[in-house]
């Protein structure tokens, strides 16, 4: 028995320090390097990696694309850095906030020769931080003494990457009667993952049988729409209805997953806002951010559904992209049940956006 944390708990640490601006060591076969994601990186520590060596900020291919810099590797974009470049400069690369009124940030000259495998996974590491995906990385000699030297997070990177692939198993803690308007016959099911991140939800409208398909939604968190009322998007109005029907029937579970801003958190999903008020689109700005149009994952939602011993569902949603992931984790699709409420003047925009990009169903 060791008291040492495993890959799952060293990843949990790591994106922890990574938020706190502490960098990490990814350790690969033969290879290694110092990352620090850009949003959280201080004046002190980018003098001190300058003063160590010759860092490169890596940068997603959509997030190069709108700085026209070459991603030679495709999804991955190394911007090559003075010798004395200000925090300033790396923050403006990694933040496209002021990309309208100093657009002039180039030419960026981008490495094309080794591996780039290091810096891809910096990046899958600041998103799973929810931090913008833009990783100060410098390669080191020796990571594993590098790490020791200066006490710092080493992660194992050969392991680490098909790790960071897999969904973490959730476990079922505690569920508990909570009366709600739509139905007072509800109870709460909390379910926590084992990789240290956000824990899912679960409201069971009554008691429904498991030998039929069951009325059932996946609801991504949405902080401004479902709690302050927000008229930008939808989502709140789905919420609502969602139950009243549950509620109607008199059964049906709808999944409340923790994936904020289509998976990017709500600090990204501020910035994206800011640059929708700037004329871009949600795409458009998700892009300009360094995300892909939708970032979350909805096989949460299949496993809870596994773990709630449901097979099939009639499916409350818009989106053909949840039915697909469904019927591919194994749950049974048997009717999609349409959700078309909360169209207002202020949303019109969004909503015809997700209909013309994102292949959702009005």
């Amino acid at each position: 028995m060791t008291f040492a944390p495993d890959l799952s708990e060293t990843l949990a640490r790591a994106r922890a320090d990574l938020r706190m601006g502490v960098p990490v060591v990814l350790d690969g076969a033969a290879e290694a390097a110092l990352v620090l994601a850009a949003e959280t990186l201080s004046a002190a520590r980018l003098a001190a990696v300058q003063a160590a060596g010759a860092p490169v900020l890596a940068l997603t291919g959509r997030r190069a694309a709108t700085l026209k810099a070459r991603a030679y590797d495709g999804d991955v974009a190394r911007v090559r850095l003075p010798a004395d470049a200000p925090l300033s400069l790396v923050q403006s690369l990694a933040d496209p906030a002021d990309d309208l009124s100093a657009p002039m940030k180039g030419p960026l000259a981008t490495d094309r020769d080794g591996s780039a495998e290091l810096h891809r996974l910096a990046l899958v590491l600041a998103k799973s931080a929810r931090l913008l995906p833009a990783a100060l990385v410098l390669p080191l000699a020796d990571g594993a003494g590098f790490a020791e030297l200066h006490r710092l997070t080493r992660i194992d990177a050969v392991a680490a990457a098909p790790h960071l692939m897999t969904l973490a198993e959730l476990d079922h803690v505690i569920a508990a009667k909570v009366p709600l308007r739509a139905a007072q016959n509800a109870r709460l099911h909390i379910f926590r993952p084992a990789d240290g991140a956000e824990e899912h939800y679960a409201i069971e409208i009554g008691r429904p049988d498991r030998d039929a398909p069951v009325l059932a939604r996946l609801h991504s968190a949405c902080f401004t729409g479902d709690l302050l009322g927000s008229l930008k998007c939808d989502c709140g109005p789905q919420l609502n209805a969602a139950l009243a029907q549950m509620g109607q029937e008199g059964a049906g579970v709808l999944l409340y997953l923790n994936q904020e801003g289509r998976g990017i958190g709500l600090a990204n999903k501020m910035r994206a806002y800011a640059l929708q008020d700037q004329g871009f689109d949600t795409v458009e700005a998700n892009h300009r951010l360094g995300f892909e149009d939708d970032e979350r994952d909805f096989r949460l939602g299949a496993q809870i559904l596994e773990k709630m011993r449901i097979g099939s569902v009639r499916l409350l949603t818009n989106n053909p992209a949840k039915i697909d992931m469904m019927q591919r984790c194994g749950i049974g699709v048997t009717e999609r049940v349409p959700l078309r409420v909360g169209e207002n003047p202020f949303n019109a925009d969004y909503l015809a956006t997700k209909a013309a990009k994102s292949g959702h169903l009005f």
